[in-house]
């Protein structure tokens, strides 16, 4: 079925027309302007009446009374909506506030029309002083007061303020107009005051201080008094005793609490009843603090202590610094200073251990280096009670350098660069490593302190040059050297001056006879790999062995004739080519034989065809004649053969026949 479009089209254009008449024909009413109007102004102070009045301008059909929908928004945000015929409607803000600044519009909706209004600013200035009240003018120290800081009739998110001179003491957010709080206030806190802000959308408003009001702090005489016996200067193991006492007035109330404190370490939490008694250590020194605390009311007395060492810290130490295997080695232990007023040197006692097992009650010890004497090593020294460790010392016994291998890196050529490597198993470290061919040394490394081995390059002329090399280590002087084996490698010797031979000789060769090329070198390490070649350079042949020759066989044809060469490598990888021998091939036997039956018959045809010839020609006449077989050529595969013919008056008549093997053919002349 076909569908003519035209009409379609036609009948489309005239529905949308007929819709859109329609809709235009049923709206009965046009908005044509919003507009929105602040009174008295768009910038007032706080506390003004405000009105928004929102006004539109329509058209509508005679007799028509529309229903107006006007909305009111600030910052973007509905406020209010109303329905109403009038053309005009007011939104109020009564005793405005600063919270009601913003970005203000409203809308107007008739039936499906909505039209909007511009965006007018409405700033409120001015924020309310607050007013700051507290329960009590008179206190005592640690008591709290309930403190009120009221904004009257602000609104908004308010932020209060609760200071001290420059000292916050406490502030809180809300949308409230007030703000309670219990504050606790230290006998430094006498006048308070308080403020708060508002945050609008781009900026923070912030309100005049309120009225400053006077407190009145009784103090709390708790502060500690903080005494030391015997003195504030004691020699490490003296008795020191320490009291704090507080106030009478307050050293029997339940709620008082006194601690000793040094450093962060409380030392006694009942210093009100009983002293703090010690033995004075070197560590002790430092501050001491006495803390009374009656409530939320904390006081505090401090006094600097010095602990004089009975005896300072045992040193140990081990002489040589480094000792090897066998040697021997000494270890004493001993202290820098000690209080002679206190004490004697020989009343200090001294022991030294070995990984925390006894080793000797003394000063001194005396060994002999092994694996036994191996560990960490420290000492104690103890007097009057006062004991007293060193810190560990490790001692380990140096190992004298193990004879070294050597060995090569990568293969050994005759006249190419190569690596020794000299390695020791055992030795400690470092070690020197040097490199001898024949007793003398060629090289020799610094010291390696991470490394039990050594790279050296060398060179030989002859594969007997390599057991002259040998290595050398040490790592204690002359006394530690110890030197290896001879170096035994294999050498490789690269191949020289290969030769091509050839059986039988190439002159003598014929067709169908087995030619035996041989390829030879004088000198080189086998394996040795050997390539035949024609003269084109194609390949015919190869091989691996291990001599220092090969062969290969090839039954000759006429086109064997060329010449032909070998090369030779191994793994030196030097290739080597060697000279060029020229093959000629000729014919075999029995085909010569065969051109020479083949001659003798045609010879035979000849005769005859010329007995006949002359026999009809001159009849019955006595003929001699001369038959002869000869090569065209001195290297010729072609033979021509002659027959001449004496007749009585010497004249001379003969006939050639010639004949070429390769051809195959043959022809006659006279």
């Amino acid at each position: 079925m076909q569908v003519k479009i035209q009409p379609l089209l036609k009948i489309g254009t005239f529905l949308l027309l007929f819709t859109f008449t329609s809709e235009e024909v049923c709206a009965e009413s046009v908005i044509k302007s919003v507009q929105l109007i602040i009174h008295p102004r768009n910038e007032v102070e706080r506390g003004t009446n405000v009105s928004l009045i929102c006004q539109a301008e329509v058209s509508h059909r005679q007799g028509s009374n529309p229903n107006y929908e006007y909305k009111f928004y600030r910052d973007y945000q509905p406020l209010n909506t109303k329905q109403t015929s009038s053309t005009d409607n007011l939104y109020s803000i009564p005793d405005a506030r600063v919270a009601h600044s913003g970005r203000y519009k409203c809308t107007v909706v008739i039936e499906k029309q909505t039209m909007e209004s511009n965006v007018k600013d409405l700033t409120v200035k001015g924020l309310q002083t607050p007013v700051l009240t507290v329960d009590k003018l008179n206190l005592r120290e640690g008591d709290d007061v309930t403190a009120v800081c009221t904004a009257e009739g602000e609104m908004g998110s308010l932020t209060f303020f609760f200071k001290h001179e420059s000292e916050e003491l406490y502030r809180m957010r809300t949308e409230s107009d007030r703000v309670e709080q219990k504050l606790v206030l230290t006998k430094d806190t006498k006048n308070m005051f308080c403020y708060y802000s508002i945050n609008l959308d781009i900026t923070r408003e912030q309100s005049n201080d309120s009225n400053v009001i006077s407190l009145h702090i009784q103090e709390l005489e708790i502060k500690p008094n903080i005494t030391v016996n015997p003195s504030t200067y004691v020699i490490e193991g003296d008795l020191i005793t320490f009291s704090c006492s507080v106030d009478v007035i307050y050293q029997n109330n339940p709620g008082l609490r006194t601690n000793l404190i040094h450093g962060r370490t409380t030392l006694s939490l009942n210093m009100t009843q009983t002293d703090y008694r010690m033995s004075a250590k070197a560590n002790d020194s430092g501050e001491y603090e006495c803390l009374s605390s009656l409530g939320n009311v904390q006081k505090t007395s401090a006094m600097n202590i010095t602990v004089k060492e009975l005896f300072s810290m045992p040193v140990l130490s081990i002489h040589p610094a480094e000792v090897f295997e066998g040697e021997l080695f000494n270890i004493s232990c001993h202290i820098n200073n000690f209080a002679s007023e206190r004490i004697q040197m020989n009343a200090i006692k001294y022991s030294i251990f070995q990984d925390k097992t006894p080793v000797i009650d003394d000063k001194t010890y005396s060994g002999t280096a092994g694996k036994a004497s191996n560990g960490k090593y420290m000492c104690t020294a103890e007097a009057k009670g006062i004991f007293k460790e060193s810190t560990m010392v490790l001692f380990e016994t140096k190992v004298l350098v193990s004879k070294p291998e050597i060995t090569v890196d990568g293969p050994v050529i005759v006249n190419k660069p190569f690596w020794i490597r000299c390695h020791s198993e055992n030795g400690s470290l470092p070690i020197i490593f040097s490199l001898k061919r024949n007793n003398i040394t060629l090289n020799r490394t610094n010291e390696f302190y991470f490394h039990k081995d050594a790279n050296f390059s060398a060179n030989i002329s002859t594969p007997s040059d390599i057991s002259s090399y040998m290595c050398e280590a040490e790592n204690n002087g002359r006394v530690s050297i110890k030197m290896s084996d001879k170096l035994h490698v294999t050498v490789i010797v690269p191949v020289e001056n290969p030769l091509l031979t050839v059986i039988p000789v190439p002159g003598n060769i014929e067709e169908g006879s087995v030619v035996t090329l041989i390829c030879s070198i004088p000198k080189g390490s086998p394996p040795i790999s050997f390539w035949f070649y024609e003269g084109s350079g194609t390949a015919i042949y190869n091989t691996t062995v291990q001599a220092n020759s090969s062969s290969y066989n090839l039954t000759v044809k006429r086109q064997h004739s060329g010449n032909y060469f070998c090369e030779a490598n191994n793994q030196a990888n030097v290739l080597i080519k060697s000279n060029i021998v020229t093959v000629e091939v000729s014919l075999a036997m029995w085909k010569k034989a065969l051109i020479a039956a083949f001659c003798m018959l045609s010879v035979a045809l000849l005769v005859l065809f010329i007995v006949m010839r002359y026999k009809a020609k001159r009849g019955k006449r006595a003929m001699a004649g001369k038959l002869s077989v000869k090569p065209a050529g001195p290297k010729s595969d072609s033979l021509t053969l002659s027959l001449t013919h004496d007749t009585h008056n010497s004249d001379h008549t003969g006939a050639e026949l010639h004949f070429d093997a390769l051809m195959g053919k043959v022809t006659y002349g006279t």
